[in-house]
Order: structure tokens, then sequence, then C-alpha cells
């Protein structure tokens, strides 16, 4: 960006990247932030950023796009890390990149857990492979666990994680209490009621006590999603508290110093009011906030021509167009001198009064439009010192489109303004449009040099 109306408030404070990524202190960098604002592609040039200056990282997305695995020039993405080639690592540094497969990291924790033929039991349930499927909140919670395990094997000295593209972005910190809750609530209990009590004695509580209420569920849910559900709680049991102690450590893993949240947003107003109700939901959790990512800025190299005069040097140039297009559209006569058919060099010939004694006389010096010996005609001079009609047509174009553009930078101004306002504690760092679409490691560092470019610095 070039110019003040493009960058920072002066009390905003700038968001120092490159600071945050070389701390050896920093092991979690988690981007999150409403849909469509550019997580995963800001998540991938931190990773790539960080590895070239010497960290080992691995990029964690849990993007269904695949957008991740093109940008860096892997075929595909799966649940086991894979490195990522074409990256410097002069410096020591390596990036690794995965993309959460739930049901597979699902499947891991049931192996993890249970013996061979429980874990079997569990897999085959048919409700069972409806929840690691698509239980609501499933993904977000799996993306946890996977973060848990990542951190736990102590592989990498820095992991970058893209949450899920959520309706909401609080989803990734609600999950692992909602399926905990679930896991191990009132319905999950009254369902292993019957396997705890067991002889003949859970019979009779089955058939008296719990009667009405299996009734009505199997009216609801049917029989045999009843059953499965029951040899699923059944098998589950032993495994219930392992869900909570690890969503709960999990959780207290991102509370820790050495992780750092950036709020990724673009500059409009719906995407930066998730991005103040997700600061504020960041500091009643207690887990720290490195700072806002404001992605995709517009800026503009005549940033000094504001939109109103812009618009109005357009206007004057259409007036004058149209004061000069009646006399332009008008053609001179066809006189007795400009007869085409008089023989050149005779009187009425248009090359009779550039011929001399000693053959042909340029009077005009090689310029078109003057038939006067002393140089260019007083109408051609007055035509050359205006410009021409498809050139000032195409210069107002290009001065309505310029104050489109500065209108846009004063809206994006404007709303970002109103953030800052409401946060002025929060650090800011603005990343500039790109003027196509990011899909290799180029485009990557384009975006971690971007991200790291002071207010009113020029990337050029």
């Amino acid at each position: 960006m070039t110019s003040d109306d493009t960058t920072l408030d002066a009390s905003a404070p700038w968001l120092e990247v490159d600071a945050l990524i070389d701390d050896p202190r920093t092991r979690i960098v988690v981007c999150c932030g409403s849909g469509g604002v550019g997580k995963t592609t800001t998540a991938a040039a931190l990773g790539v950023r960080a590895a070239e200056r010497g960290r080992k990282v691995v990029v964690l997305t849990i993007d269904p796009a695949r957008r991740l695995a093109q940008s860096m020039g892997i075929s595909e993405l799966d649940n086991v890390p894979r490195r990522v080639k074409g990256v410097d690592e002069a410096a020591g540094g390596e990036l690794h990149a995965m993309m959460l497969d739930m049901k597979r990291t699902f499947d891991e924790i049931v192996e993890g857990h249970a013996d061979a033929e429980r874990a079997h039991a569990i897999l085959e349930n048919p409700f069972y492979q409806s929840l690691s499927a698509g239980f609501a909140g499933t993904q977000e919670y799996m993306a946890m666990e996977k973060l848990g395990q990542l951190r736990a094997g102590d592989a990498w000295d820095l992991i970058v994680v893209d949450t899920p593209p959520s309706r909401s972005a609080l989803d990734f910190l609600d999950a692992p209490k909602r399926l905990g809750s679930f896991l191990d609530g009132k319905f999950i209990r009254v369902l292993m009621a019957p396997a705890k009590v067991g002889g003949r004695a859970g019979m009779k509580f089955l058939n008296v006590g719990m009667s009405m209420m299996t009734g009505t569920l199997s009216k609801l849910m049917g029989g045999q999603l009843l059953r499965d559900v029951q040899t699923f709680v059944a098998a589950m049991d032993t495994m219930f508290g392992g869900f909570r102690t690890r969503a709960d450590a999990t959780y207290r893993l991102l509370q820790a110093p050495g992780t750092a949240f950036l709020v990724v947003a673009a500059p409009e107003r719906d995407a930066l009011r998730e991005a103040a109700y997700f600061v504020e939901r960041l500091a009643a959790e207690q887990m720290p906030l490195a700072g806002l990512v404001l992605n995709r800025v517009h800026g503009s190299g005549a940033a000094q021509l504001s939109a109103e005069r812009a618009l109005a040097a357009a206007e004057a140039l259409t007036e004058d167009l149209a004061d000069r297009a009646p006399e332009g559209a008008e053609e001179a006569p066809q006189g007795a001198d400009d007869d085409p058919n008089s023989p050149p060099g005779e009187a009425g010939s248009p090359l009779a009064e550039n011929l001399g004694p000693d053959g042909i006389v340029d009077l005009a010096d090689g310029k078109t439009g003057s038939r006067t010996p002393g140089g260019p005609s007083p109408a051609a001079a007055e035509h050359a010192a205006s410009p021409s009609a498809p050139a000032a047509q195409l210069a107002a174009g290009l001065l309505r489109l310029h104050a489109e553009r500065m209108q846009v930078l004063a809206r994006e101004r404007r709303t970002r303004d109103r953030f800052t306002a409401l946060h002025p504690e929060v650090p800011v760092a603005e990343v500039a449009a790109l003027p196509g679409d990011v899909h290799d490691l180029a485009g990557l560092r384009a975006i971690g040099d971007r991200l790291t470019l002071r207010p009113g610095a020029t990337d050029d």
C-alpha cells in the first residue's frame, strides 16, 4: 500500500508477524475467522515463511477444497503429514502439510484406546459410522484431537492450524465441550444403565424402569437404531472419560502461552463483525490473541487523486467531447482546389503547392493536417492541443474506474476504523490484495511478504 489513506491509523498497533513466527516459544498458531476470508491461504503462507526462516513446521488444514495441497504443489493431502518440496531449507527449516481426515482420526482414537475385539465392534457399529462421519461438531473435535496428537509428538516446533470452514468461527472452540457433553451426558448414561446393572436385576430394571422410555425412543429412533446406539454405548463405555480428558487437555493447550490465535478477516462489515465477536470470545476464554490479519485490502498507486476530483475530471472530458462532436462531425466541402482528378502539379491539384523548381517541397515538415507554408494551420494547432475523441473517452473511463476504486478504499478504511475503535489493543496486519488467485509457493511467499509489510511501506 502506498498512501496514508490505505494504511493503519497511528493508534492501531502493528502485528509483527516475523517476530511471532521466529519466537521459539511460539509452538501453535491458530488461524480462525469466518468462511471465505482467506484462512487457508494465510495459514499456508505463514507455514512457508516460518519454514524458510528456520522453523520445522506442519500446517494442518481442515479445508475440503484442497486448496492448500494445490498451492504447495502436492497432489494430495491426507491424515499423514507430507513434506513440501520447493521450500528453501537453507536456514534449517522444513515444511510439512496435512489435511484432516475426520473419520480416520476418530478410528485412530478407537484403535488406540480399546482392545482389538472391542475396537472391531465399535468400528463396525452403524451408529458409530454415522457419528464419525457427520455428527455435528465431530470435525471440529477431531481437529482438536489431531492438534493434540501433533503437539504431543514433538516432531515439529511450530504447528499452524487452519480452522474448519464452519458457519460460525466459534465452533472450533465449542466442539470439544459439545461432543464431550454428548458422550458422557444424561442421555448416554441412561442408555448405559442396563449394561452396567447386568444380570436379572438389570433385566428387571430394563423391563420396569425403562420400558416406557425405550418404547418412546424406539418409536422416535426406530428399534434397530436404538439397539445400535446401545451396543455402541456399551462398547465405548471405557472410552467416554478419555474423550473428556483429552478435550480438556487440548483446551488448556490452546490457552497456554505457546499458542497464538490469528483472527483473519476481509475488510468487509460482516467479516469484521464476526472478527470482533471472536476477539471478545477469545478474551473471555483467556486464549492468547496475537492479532488481526486484514486480508485482501485494496490499494492505489494514485491515492492522492480523490474520487471527487477524478469524477470531476471525467465529467469535464465528457462535456468537452460533447462540445466538439458537432464541429468534428462536419466535413469541409470539396472545392476545385481539392479536385482529386486534377493532374499532379497543375493548379487545383493537392500537390501543386508542394512543388518547387527543384522538386517536391514538404512545407508541413512531415506533419499532417497543415496546408500552410509557415507550419501547422491555426485549426490544426488547436486540434493537436486537445486530446482525440478515443483518447478522451479512454481517459474519462479510467478516471471513473479510479473513482470507484477510491470509494472502495474509503469504505474499507471506515470498516477497519470501526474495528480498531472497538478494539484498539488488537495488533493489525494488512495484506494487500493480489491481482490473481494464489496457486503455488511463489504466491504464498508473496502473501507472506505482504503480511510483514509495515504500515505505509510498499511492496514494489
